[in-house]
């Protein structure tokens, strides 16, 4: 390949492999508890519509979607959007799945500070997400031109380390918020019985899968930007 770099291996694994397994988990936990039906009988929208007006966010809809775990809760619109499966099926996998996204929607009742400053963050990160491929791939084509001693390409670089700090910064500040939307979630599905204490772990389980997704996007995104860090204080 014209623009590969063996040094990007080197930090690109550890998020690669995490990731995979990530993925891998998150697929057997959620499948595996969407076959076991929660004891209350209620549906994933149902389970969140409760918790929503539980704590007076009536107002806050809750909106069926296409794809799987496609769910998202999103503060514009103060509305939950469920995928298929988590909005109709009455399953353990379905309701720690809503009940989740419903904890987005008790933060933003709270201001919790972490989700406010991830929300201000989010024009600033998909501009410099945009930014920052459109300038490495420059760099990496300067590097294939010239080498990688230029004071041009060193400039590039260092830009792209600025930009995709900022994509590394957002994703860091994402996980106290999906860490606190599971603890909410918990908290809220027990107190109101929607889940029995027997089903707890099961409930936990499916809960800390997803959130390791998190966890292997910061782990990619830190390495890579470590990676670029690299390129600027070794190649010049």
């Amino acid at each position: 390949m014209m623009f590969f770099d063996p040094l990007w291996l080197i930090f690109a694994i550890p998020g690669l492999i995490l990731g995979i397994y990530a993925q891998l988990r998150l697929s057997a936990t959620y499948g595996k508890y969407m076959r076991v039906p929660v004891e209350s009988g209620l549906s994933g929208a149902q389970a969140a519509r409760e918790i929503l007006d539980r704590a007076g966010l009536t107002d806050v809809s809750i909106q069926e979607v296409p794809g799987r775990l496609t769910d998202h809760y999103d503060p514009r619109q103060r509305a939950l959007f469920l995928s298929s499966d988590n909005f109709r099926e009455r399953s353990l996998s379905a309701v720690g799945v809503a009940a989740h996204e419903a904890g987005h929607a008790l933060q933003h009742q709270a201001a919790y500070a972490p989700l406010n400053l991830r929300m201000m963050m989010v024009p600033v990160t998909q501009f410099a997400s945009t930014a920052y491929s459109l300038i490495f791939l420059a760099g990496m084509f300067l590097m294939y031109l010239h080498g990688a001693g230029g004071a041009l390409f060193h400039n590039i670089i260092w830009l792209a380390v600025g930009l995709f700090a900022v994509v590394t910064a957002f994703q860091i500040i994402t996980l106290p918020v999906e860490f606190d939307a599971s603890r909410r979630a918990k908290e809220q599905l027990f107190q109101l019985g929607i889940v029995h204490s027997h089903e707890s772990a099961a409930i936990s389980k499916v809960l800390n899968t997803a959130a390791l997704t998190y966890v292997a996007a910061m782990v990619s995104s830190v390495m890579q930007l470590l990676y670029l860090i690299s390129l600027g204080r070794n190649r010049r």
